[in-house]
């Protein structure tokens, strides 16, 4: 038999008050895939992040880690987010603490990781990602694009079995998105299962195995980025792109 996907959706919905945010959301995300999740704002993308992590309750449907129901309210909420790594748009580190602590913090007091082996290892992969000599340094002393690249080695840091990223270059300055972009190719080039979220159409095309439109709380196209970017069969999705083509970004 296969092995399950890693995140597995089924007929996912979630609603704010009268306000059907997710409505019956079927996906999977195989072992070493990239899902690319596109559409206007409000469709849902990034509700869909926040019940996978289990921020979010989920009013109906289940989600599924390694073939496991996450969505229980009998699970152990902290053990599946320590298997699961979210980056936000905003890169929420912790002020106080320097670049290697804020990396170090989830592996030693999350996971019980001996501090010196936690160490060793955020050295590691922050040098992997450009960092080496800023292990010391206060978040507010580093770029928006060198502090996303920190939020990414801190999610790396607990070895996620998946991870989820949510519209990571959005809130930086133009100039900076090309260095956290390719971050994130290399991590596709290594394997990593990753759920995307974003509004760059040209990274989805280029690191996407797949790319799906949300529209009004569904996923109305799914499919490899060269149909759904290029040759779209839904209404909605030629619609999208066009308005994305209008604007100039595309």
């Amino acid at each position: 038999m296969s092995a399950p996907p890693v995140l597995d959706f089924k007929s996912v919905t979630k609603a704010f008050g009268e306000r059907e945010v997710l409505r019956g959301i079927d996906l999977e995300v195989a072992e070493h895939e990239a899902v690319a999740l596109i559409g206007a704002s409000g469709s849902g993308k990034s509700t869909l992040l926040r019940c996978a992590d289990l921020l979010v309750d989920i009013d109906d449907g289940d989600i599924l880690l390694d073939g496991e129901v996450i969505t229980d309210p009998s699970v152990d909420t902290v053990a599946v987010r320590r298997k699961l790594g979210l980056v936000f748009q905003a890169y929420n580190l912790f002020p106080h603490l320097n670049v290697l602590k804020n990396v170090m913090l989830g592996s030693v007091q999350g996971q019980g990781i001996p501090r010196a082996e936690a160490e060793e290892q955020a050295r590691s992969l922050l040098a992997r990602f450009g960092l080496e000599g800023r292990e010391q340094d206060r978040p507010d002393d580093l770029s928006g694009g060198q502090q996303q690249r920190v939020a990414i080695v801190r999610a790396l840091a607990g070895k996620p079995r998946a991870l989820l990223l949510d519209e990571i270059t959005s809130a930086l300055d133009p100039e900076l998105v090309g260095d956290v972009l390719e971050a994130v190719r290399e991590l596709k080039y290594e394997g990593v299962t990753m759920l995307i979220v974003t509004h760059e159409m040209g990274f989805a095309r280029d690191v996407a195995d797949r790319v799906g439109l949300l529209h009004d709380g569904g996923i109305v196209e799914l499919g490899p980025p060269s149909e759904v970017l290029f040759a779209p069969k839904q209404p909605e999705t030629r619609q999208f792109l066009r308005r994305l083509l209008e604007a100039g970004r595309m």
